[in-house]
């Protein structure tokens, strides 16, 4: 009997044993509840083919998405203290930061890397909305000014995504420190001359809207993306009014002049190329749309002749005469159209 019992009863037990399915094999869409297979949704850079939804990506992935060949290099980022407040709700702050570790393989919020998107070179960093909601820690702070020192020091344009809830709350004050210092660096950025173009996803929101999220040179939005400081359920308590059903969405901000494009994230790419190309006067790259002066046989150099740049890399026309204004008072003009020497009354 021992063979029924070592050989045979095993394998029925084999047989009737339900195969363990992984977890993540099946996503189901917010929006619609479709179910979609990972592999598809993957291949597809997270948007789901039949609602069209933007679904969040991983720092990892974003930058493979946006480099070319999916290839870049980290930038070195500083290291900082774990937990300098010893703080503690419920759970200790230091294990939070193990989960979030293990979860997504970060050591923080932000991941950073240098490559080149359609041949030419940038800097980019990411911020990852599954490592404690993409929250503005020290070490992230720390990260988002190394990364655009980075690109002060390679001479190129800087990207960043932008996913948050806003600051760190385990960090108190250090946390909020980090805005006015990446509000620092973002000034570096514009005094080099250096394009600073942000891409605002799913959410962003809090702390990190209120600073440098806000302060790009160009600011585009993915489809759907909550975009705003405070929450529109904290509003709608607050002011006690129904708030409309796409507030706070990237297209309600673009018609409200927030932003300056929203853009699919199929085109994204593309449009980050064509856009570091206009603020940088470089040749454009082959699946770049090629400007007007091209399209009339002119080459970039000639199209671009006479223009300077302004103090955060955009390009400014040089006026060198001086226009006379019906009080007869002489003013020169600016590159913003704001009058530097206003007429003084007689």
């Amino acid at each position: 009997m021992n063979w029924i019992n070592s050989i045979v009863r095993p394998k029925i037990r084999n047989i009737l044993r339900k195969k363990d399915m992984p977890d993540n094999l099946w996503v189901k869409c917010p929006e619609t509840g479709q179910m979609i297979y990972y592999k598809d949704l993957e291949a597809n850079q997270f948007v789901v083919p039949g609602s069209n939804y933007h679904m969040r990506m991983s720092a990892g992935a974003r930058l493979k998405a946006l480099f070319d060949e999916g290839e870049y290099e980290a930038v070195s980022l500083p290291d900082v203290p774990v937990d300098p407040l010893k703080f503690r709700d419920h759970r200790r702050y230091t294990d939070r930061l193990k989960d979030s570790r293990s979860k997504t393989g970060l050591t923080d919020a932000v991941l950073a890397g240098a490559g080149r998107l359609h041949g030419d070179p940038i800097v980019a960093a990411v911020q990852d909305f599954a490592f404690m909601g993409g929250s503005l820690g020290t070490a992230a702070g720390e990260a988002i000014i190394a990364a655009m020192r980075a690109a002060v020091v390679r001479d190129v344009p800087f990207i960043l995504f932008a996913a948050s809830g806003g600051a760190r709350m385990q960090e108190g004050i250090l946390s909020l420190m980090q805005m006015p210092r990446a509000t620092v660096a973002v000034q570096e950025l514009r005094e080099a001359r250096l394009p600073y173009i942000v891409v605002l996803t799913n959410p962003t929101t809090g702390g990190v809207t209120a600073s440098y999220a806000m302060l790009g040179d160009i600011h585009i939005a993915e489809p759907g993306a909550l975009i705003g400081f405070a929450g529109p359920r904290v509003i709608e308590q607050t002011i006690r009014e129904q708030l409309p059903d796409d507030f706070q969405r990237s297209e309600y901000v673009y018609d409200h002049g927030m932003v300056d494009i929203v853009v699919h994230r199929h085109e994204l790419r593309g449009t980050l190329a064509r856009i570091c190309n206009l603020l940088t006067h470089r040749q454009l790259g082959r699946d770049v749309a090629p400007s007007v002066h091209e399209e009339n046989g002119e080459s970039p150099a000639v199209a671009l002749d006479g223009l300077g740049h302004s103090g955060n890399g955009l390009a400014v026309e040089h006026v060198a005469e001086k226009a006379e204004d019906e009080d007869g008072a002489v003013t020169s003009a600016s590159s913003n159209g704001a009058n530097p020497t206003p007429p003084q009354d007689a």
